[in-house]
């Protein structure tokens, strides 16, 4: 079987899915090709995994100050390009297509007749027992036709009484003694870089390890401001003592794998990270804050909750098998068997605090 893989490349946490699909396709010997969108070719890091992968522009959103800018996202939009790029690409040597809300790989395969399989959070969000907010009509006709699929497999913290599969994490991750002296890891990247500083810099007791694609490597107090990476990135999370982020899906799924305390920020004015929040909320396994700001910060610090680790198997593994066995119209068994492995009820996940 020949597959091609779309991966959108808006945030990390898609890759980070693609990262750990790739490593189990590759110990299968799997011909599969992976195709990125979303962000500029230079933005993207740590790809050797991906092989001879392929770029497009693709569609995403931009934001300004913690929020969708809807004038900057519009401005950012290259129609045009993205028709031709879909009606290009040819697909006549796959025979399945695999997108995680990558839309041109999705399109193609719509328009070409391939079969479409969607395997990504937002595919958990077509289910109306999940958890959502702020979704809109805009926001309803995106999550349906930004990446259309003939086959989805959602997944999700819960199951949420819906088919959807647990989160795609690293098994072998798992959470390390804390530094000394114990550091938070923040990662916001669709903040004010700057304002993100200025607020952590208040609370001169505590270290911070900031990351974001645009930061130089600097000591700002008790600030070590880091450009995003792989590597040093993963390595202070399994030692953080917390961390700070926006409300995105694959950095939370970690920390909640690991048991590691988080405060989460949603990008206002997106239906995914919104949906996200209030599904934190109702599990109770991460704290919440709709503003960005210091005093929302210090309530967090002054009693930042214990956290149980969810101890999530190895989803990837499972879903890569799943694809492989060409069932794709049924995966009631697929998922049953990933929450089972949970050790624990599928509309759980053991917190305290």
């Amino acid at each position: 079987m020949r597959l091609l893989y779309g991966v959108q490349g808006t945030g990390n946490g898609h890759i980070s899915r693609a990262r750990m699909m790739a490593k189990h396709f590759a110990e299968k010997n799997v011909d599969v090709r992976f195709l990125f969108s979303g962000r500029a070719p230079d933005q993207y890091f740590d790809m050797d995994i991906f092989g001879h992968y392929q770029f497009r522009d693709g569609l995403t959103f931009a934001t300004n100050k913690g929020s969708i800018s809807a004038l900057k996202t519009l401005a950012h939009l290259k129609p045009l390009t993205f028709i031709r790029d879909v009606r290009n690409l040819d697909l006549s040597s796959y025979d399945a297509i695999i997108t995680d809300f990558e839309p041109i790989t999705a399109w193609a395969g719509r328009l070409q007749k391939k079969p479409v399989i969607g395997v990504g959070h937002q595919y958990a969000f077509g289910y109306p027992e999940v958890p959502q907010s702020g979704v809109d009509l805009r926001n309803r006709l995106i999550m349906r036709f930004f990446a259309p699929v003939q086959y989805r497999l959602g997944l999700h913290w819960s199951n949420f009484n819906a088919n959807i599969t647990p989160p795609i994490i690293n098994p072998d991750e798992i959470r390390q003694p804390c530094t000394t002296p114990p550091h938070i890891v923040v990662y916001l990247p669709f903040e004010d870089q700057q304002q993100v500083s200025e607020a952590l810099a208040k609370f001169p007791a505590q270290k911070f390890i900031q990351y974001a694609p645009q930061l130089e490597r600097e000591e700002c107090g008790n600030i070590s401001r880091r450009p995003t990476s792989l590597h040093d990135f993963k390595h202070q999370l399994c030692h953080a003592k917390g961390v700070i982020c926006n409300a995105g899906f694959e950095l939370i799924s970690e920390c909640l794998h690991m048991g590691i305390p988080a405060l989460a920020k949603p990008v206002a004015g997106q239906a995914e990270q919104l949906g996200n929040a209030v599904a934190l909320q109702q599990l109770g396994v991460a704290s919440v804050m709709h503003e960005f700001s210091a005093k929302n910060i210090e309530n967090w610090l002054a009693n930042i909750p214990s956290q149980l680790p969810a101890h999530y198997p190895d989803v990837a593994a499972a879903i890569c098998d799943w694809l492989l066995s060409g069932e794709w119209h049924d995966s009631s068994h697929l998922v049953s068997s990933l929450w089972e492995q949970t050790g624990r009820p599928s509309h759980t996940i053991a917190a305290t605090g």
